[in-house]
């Protein structure tokens, strides 16, 4: 069963609208590093205070930022590519198998890149 061009041109808004919506949580995060595409730095957060517990509080909210940062750049960097799958035409192919994606794992994450069953064999879940 191959996917349909309105299936397709479904997915594609759902992936413009993720690409959108990362890109719009990143800025509020950090700003785009200038030297590398497709990154961002955090900005790191300044309390005002000098004590031991405001340096400890934006110690700790940076790192969770520079995790969450990590997480949104790797999701935007999936959403792109799967993108660019749409443009040459091999969207909904598994890049490890070559088989298609089934429709239900494509509307659950539309940036999927490979089968359930390739997914389970990388992951180890057999």
């Amino acid at each position: 069963m191959t996917l349909s061009q309105e299936f397709i041109e479904k997915m594609k808004q759902a992936l413009i609208d993720d690409q959108e919506r990362l890109e719009r949580d990143l800025n509020d995060i950090g700003s785009k590093n200038p030297s590398e595409k497709g990154k961002f730095d955090v900005t790191y957060p300044e309390s005002g205070g000098n004590s031991d517990d405001d340096n400890a509080m934006e110690v700790t909210e940076y790192s969770d930022e520079l995790s969450l940062k990590n997480r949104l750049e790797k999701e935007l960097a999936d959403t792109q590519k799967a993108l660019k799958t749409i443009e040459t035409g091999t969207y909904g192919t598994c890049k490890y198998c070559g088989k298609e994606i089934h429709e239900k794992r494509l509307e659950a994450r539309p940036a999927s890149s490979s089968c359930i069953a390739c997914k389970k064999a990388l992951t180890q879940e057999v």
